[in-house]
């Protein structure tokens, strides 16, 4: 088993990785369906929740099917980050975790996020400020290093366990790669082989099959993996990796059926959630991902994008489940990985 303060998951959890504008409760909620075990908000600033943005706010909704659940914060100021875990605490999430990983330029420019990694000392100051704010489980996402030149992630692990982090997550580049080139585990693994780390260490990066998943955990020994990508338009892909560790047999790619129930029930939360206007406009980011791999799709997707009521949504969707029933999928997530390196920033 593996412990997270009082949480306990399983023998290889997986984790949802907390995604800007993706990882939101309906997206979550349709993850949890298919298998992971822990997931986490999209990120928080902390000045947006003391100044009451409205957005921020909104992003502290969880919802008790999730849990266990993280509300993952970001910031580069000791009091503010202090402050903002206090309201967190406020929410009752499970975990209370600090992004120090996103390498977007808006946020690591502004000395948050992957630009901490630029000053070690005050990643733990900030660190040790939100441990001592609240009585959650104070949990880390960061990456390697901020270039090739300063691959700390080992220095930075003991001393962020030192200031009482209960886990840490870990992606397998360096802020300056981006999204970009393979993800490099070595580090990772030397993480989680040192004597000194006795928390649990999350591997990320470039997880899009069960077999890749099943590999890093034997080579590296982590505790866990976080998906992120990989999960966007095939939340199966959770299920697909415990079936495969527990078994070494594949489960068979979800059908037409399977999928426009997920993106049916993914148009339903997101109206639910934040609204008709809202919930159908940004949910149209999601068409192209759920139906990957159709082909001649291009005509169907165009109606769901131009589309206002879920009602005439929902009426589309029936007829690609009539027109496709029984066509055979490819495994589709390295090909979605691939489409959303291209659409990167």
């Amino acid at each position: 088993m593996v412990k997270i303060g009082h949480i306990t998951l399983s023998d290889f959890p997986l984790f949802l990785a907390p995604m800007e504008d993706v990882s939101d409760p309906p997206f979550r909620a349709v993850c949890k369906d298919h298998g992971a075990d822990m997931m986490y908000t999209e990120f928080i600033s902390s000045e947006g929740l003391i100044r009451d943005a409205i957005k921020s706010r909104k992003k502290l909704d969880i919802f008790d099917y999730e849990r266990p659940v993280g509300i993952q914060i970001f910031g580069g100021d000791e009091e503010s980050l202090g402050l903002a875990a206090k309201i967190v605490e406020v929410t009752n999430p499970d975990v209370l975790d600090i992004n120090f990983g996103c390498p977007v330029k808006k946020v690591a420019m502004r000395g948050a996020g992957a630009g901490v990694l630029k000053d070690i000392d005050l990643m733990v100051r900030l660190t040790e400020a939100v441990v001592k704010s609240t009585s959650l489980p104070v949990t880390v996402k960061t990456r390697l290093g901020w270039d090739e030149n300063t691959k700390n992630i080992e220095e930075v692990a003991e001393r962020l366990q030192d200031v009482g982090i209960q886990a840490l997550a870990i992606h397998g580049r360096t802020r300056t790669q981006m999204y970009k080139g393979e993800a490099d585990w070595t580090l990772i693994g030397k993480v989680k082989n040192n004597p000194r780390i006795q928390i649990p260490i999350i591997g990320n990066g470039d997880i899009e099959s069960p077999e890749k998943a099943l590999a890093y955990k034997n080579r590296y020994g982590v505790d866990g993996v976080m998906i992120g990508r990989a999960a966007i338009g095939y939340p199966w892909i959770f299920d697909e990796i415990k079936h495969f560790v527990k078994t070494g047999e594949h489960l068979p790619s979800p059908s037409i059926t399977d999928r426009i129930a997920v993106c049916r029930k993914h148009l339903k939360l997101s109206v639910e959630w934040k609204g008709p206007i809202v919930g159908i406009n940004e949910m149209r980011r999601h068409y192209t991902n759920y139906l990957k791999g159709l082909p001649n799709i291009k005509a169907f997707r165009q109606r769901l994008v131009t589309l206002p009521t879920e009602a005439d949504i929902n009426e589309v969707l029936d007829e690609i489940a009539a027109t496709y029933q029984g066509y055979e999928f490819e495994k589709t997530a390295i090909e979605l990985i691939n489409y959303h390196e291209k659409c990167a920033v």
